[in-house]
């Protein structure tokens, strides 16, 4: 995976309990919990189709495919290099007021019908 390109898969804790010794190659420690890092994810259908990149015993590049059923799934994380990701105060756009009409005067007559 490239630097922060790509997703985190966060599972239920019962999910990892289930999976067990299986899903602990392909975790990741972190202050947030275990989770899957992943170059890509597909959500289509009840499973979830998660794209691992790792290493072969002999060093050699390898891609693999994950799959578990949707419903194991906490979150998935969307992490990209290129934008800013998080929760912080975004500059809000202000709308340009609005010039304010004058209503019609006492004296003004109304349009004939």
């Amino acid at each position: 995976m490239k630097d922060t390109d790509g997703y985190a898969v966060f599972l239920f804790p019962q999910a990892l309990e289930a999976l067990g010794e299986a899903v602990k190659p392909y975790l990741t420690e972190s202050p947030h919990g275990a989770h899957v890092l992943c170059t890509g994810i597909d959500t289509a259908g009840s499973l979830i189709q998660m794209s691992v990149d790792g290493i072969t015993p002999e060093g050699q590049a390898l891609q693999v495919q994950l799959m578990v059923p949707s419903s194991m799934v906490r979150m998935i994380v969307s992490a990209r290099g290129e934008e800013a990701f998080g929760f912080k105060p975004r500059a809000m756009a202000v709308a340009a007021p609005v010039p304010a009409t004058s209503p019609p005067s006492a004296g003004s007559e109304a349009p004939a019908e």
